[in-house]
């Protein structure tokens, strides 16, 4: 990946098509390699600051094959996916039990103040810095007043491009929370993962923030 803008595609639609075409040819071994991932920190991380009594309405932004959606399920939620690989909806829609939607990060169609949270795990670096503050601004409209935001990205100093076959972004952690705070989201905690290692051993960066407007 190299520098910011170093070799970001004019076109977003060439990102999205590009990212989602990778994820779709690899969708079966990303499963593999993911279904057993421990994310129960960030799942309490989201749960634990909505204010709105359970059962909670909540939006999986880029469900992937479902993992995490069912654990919503299975903790008693209504939890609704949404994925723009075709592949990942129909693995998600099977495995969770759950309604997913296919849908692609920069053309949203969100219902207004519908979610009491929305988790991003592993999926807004994929957005084009450009085009961040639409997409978070598109989130916040989508939660409920005093809704979460949970989100969790790769840091660093603003890399932005393609690597292995996806477009992605490592945001400066100031330049994350600067973000969140334009599109109307408070930051209400954070922290890297995983958890128990030294800070150059944390590639991700997670955050709670709130709409607050």
């Amino acid at each position: 990946m190299g520098a910011a803008g170093d070799d970001a595609p004019e076109d977003p639609g060439a990102i999205v098509a590009g990212t989602l075409a990778d994820y779709q040819t690899r969708a079966q071994l990303f499963w593999e390699g993911t279904r057993d991932h421990d994310v129960s920190q960030n799942l309490d991380a989201l749960l634990g600051a909505i204010e709105a009594p359970p059962p909670c309405a909540i939006l999986d932004f880029g469900c992937g094959p479902g993992r995490d959606l069912r654990a919503f399920r299975v903790r008693g939620h209504h939890p609704i996916g949404l994925d723009g690989t075709a592949k990942f909806v129909a693995m998600a829609r099977e495995f969770s039990g759950c309604e997913v939607w296919q849908q692609d990060f920069l053309a949203l169609t969100l219902p207004d103040a519908r979610f009491d949270g929305i988790f991003a795990n592993a999926t807004l670096q994929h957005v084009p810095s450009a085009e961040l503050p639409r997409v978070l601004a598109e989130l916040r409209a989508a939660l409920k007043p005093r809704g979460v935001l949970f989100a969790s990205i790769p840091h660093g100093h603003g890399e932005e491009g393609w690597n292995r076959g996806r477009y992605g972004v490592h945001h400066d952690p100031a330049a994350w929370f600067r973000h969140l705070e334009a599109a109307g989201l408070v930051l209400v905690d954070h922290y890297y993962r995983p958890a128990g290692l030294p800070r150059e051993l944390q590639p991700w960066l997670a955050t709670v923030s709130r709409r607050i407007r």
